[in-house]
């Protein structure tokens, strides 16, 4: 069985309120360790999400060739300039974040994931999105377990799963939620099955079923999106299935606001940040009317 992810849903699993005089402060520290400088854009649209949902203060990775073009396109954030797979100078920042968003556009390989693992274990108890390039696989996934120990959200697509499974993407087709269910034992983790209908499943087999979502999402820097927002959620203070729960609404509904405005297909992922906002605050208004 699995429970329908919808506005009543997140009514049960409410953000933590933030203090009414509050600053970034309070808000949390999100910071992205993404791709190099060709998928330089993946780590902006994480970034941009993050604060989009609340966070209050933003650090992304760059190398450097690529800080000085980041730093100018996302003003808001500080850049931490450090070369690909070198871990040193992001030990100190994931320590003292308040959430990590390790993956988007990313490589795929040992290496890359290598990199995730080190931060990880580094950064203790912060939790953590992993995405893309940094998603673990099998036989990694006892050590990985004991890292993660449910504070991790990951987010895959069904090419990413079968990756991490070892199997065949049209089997994690055929059932995107017995594997989600797998995968989130497996690695101790929250997970985000992605798809024309999304699952988020804690590591103990509890899961929630989205079907709001529409076609236009399916687009290239989407999931970037979608990690970014259940990120900066994260560093809010909200528990890993409940941002994970309420990234996925926000992430659908921004979509829908750009569908419903006449674009069903061709929106692009950069305008569905400048969405979640409005989105959050339309969400939260209506459960706080039917308190």
């Amino acid at each position: 069985m699995t429970a329908v992810l919808d506005i009543a849903a997140l009514a049960a699993h409410p953000l933590p309120r933030l203090p009414v005089a509050g600053d970034k402060e309070d808000r949390g520290a999100v910071f992205v360790v993404g791709g190099d400088m060709v998928m330089a854009g993946a780590s902006i649209l994480a970034g941009v999400s993050a604060l989009r949902v609340g966070a209050g203060k933003l650090q992304i990775r760059a190398d450097r060739t690529a800080a000085a073009a980041m730093a100018t396109t996302v003003p808001e954030a500080r850049i931490v300039v450090s070369a690909s797979r070198i871990a040193a100078p992001l030990m100190t920042p994931a320590a003292s974040a308040s959430a990590l968003v390790l993956g988007p556009g990313m490589d795929t390989g040992d290496a890359e994931r290598r990199l995730a693992v080190r931060l990880l274990s580094h950064a203790g108890d912060v939790p953590a999105v992993v995405d893309a390039g940094a998603l673990p696989v099998r036989r990694e996934a006892g050590r990985f377990a004991g890292i993660a120990r449910g504070r991790i959200v990951l987010t895959p697509h069904a090419g990413e799963m079968a990756s991490m499974l070892g199997c065949d993407k049209e089997a994690i087709k055929a059932d995107p939620l017995a594997a989600g269910r797998e995968s989130a034992s497996m690695f101790q983790s929250v997970m985000v099955m992605k798809g024309a209908t999304t699952y988020v499943i804690s590591p103990d087999g509890t899961a929630w079923r989205h079907e709001g979502g529409v076609a236009g999402l399916g687009t290239s820097g989407s999931g970037d999106v979608l990690a970014g927002a259940v990120g900066g959620l994260l560093a809010r203070g909200a528990a890993p299935v409940v941002a994970a729960l309420w990234g996925v609404v926000l992430h659908a509904e921004a979509g829908a606001a750009l569908a419903a405005a006449g674009a069903p297909l061709g929106f692009l992922a950069r305008e569905l940040p400048d969405q979640l906002p409005i989105v959050l605050a339309r969400i939260c208004a209506t459960i706080e009317a039917a308190d």
